[in-house]
């Protein structure tokens, strides 16, 4: 009876270690992998909803996106990336972004299309046709062939104002120039009026 009971303790205590082996293996090999989600947005011909090309395979609205993932957008179709607090893009229809992402940001190689940022972290590294690297911060977005542009103002509101402060600037400093030649010379600055002093 007395061996009956040492077996049982035996094994239950093996099977305990085992337990806790089993379980620091499986922790040892879980490796964090930083996961985004595809957003698809646009809807086809048909009307039926639109999908998008994730490493040559379609892929709808929820698919897990994870890190060197090849996205393309058809041209009736766009997609959003969410990749959490890391940030978040979008690519217009007819894009094609190769996208890398870790806990550090976000980086792609755009071979078509076009890439916006509608929010991150820090800057988002878009490595464009031409070869030429761009970072965009949140509202830039960022074509293939081009450089980066800014979704919130115009490429010509700068130039524009500028101008103006230059003409108002120039019409002032023409404005006194003219004032100071003008009456032989003089400016009077209290008027033509004689000051009778009240003390003398």
């Amino acid at each position: 009876m007395n061996s009956k009971l040492w077996i049982r303790k035996a094994l239950s205590m093996c099977l305990v270690v085992a337990t806790i082996l089993t379980y620091s293996m499986i922790t040892l090999a879980n490796t964090e992998r930083i996961a985004g989600e595809i957003l698809v947005t646009g809807n086809s011909a048909s009307g039926q909803t639109s999908s998008v090309k994730v490493n040559g395979e379609l892929a709808q609205s929820g698919r897990s996106i994870f890190s060197a993932s090849t996205i393309a957008t058809p041209e009736n179709a766009g997609a959003v990336i969410s990749l959490g607090r890391i940030g978040k893009i979008e690519l217009a229809p007819n894009t094609t972004l190769a996208l890398s992402f870790s806990e550090k940001g976000i980086s792609g190689d755009l071979s078509t299309g076009r890439v916006t940022v509608l929010n991150a972290a820090d800057g988002v590294v878009i490595n464009t046709v031409g070869g030429k690297l761009v970072t965009l911060n949140s509202g830039d977005s960022a074509s293939a062939a081009n450089a980066p542009q800014d979704d919130t103002t115009s490429d010509n509101d700068g130039g524009s104002a500028g101008l103006i402060w230059a003409l108002i600037l120039g019409g002032a400093a023409a404005g006194i120039i003219i004032a100071a030649r003008t009456d032989n010379n003089r400016i009077s600055l209290g008027g033509g009026s004689t000051v009778i002093s009240p003390t003398r």
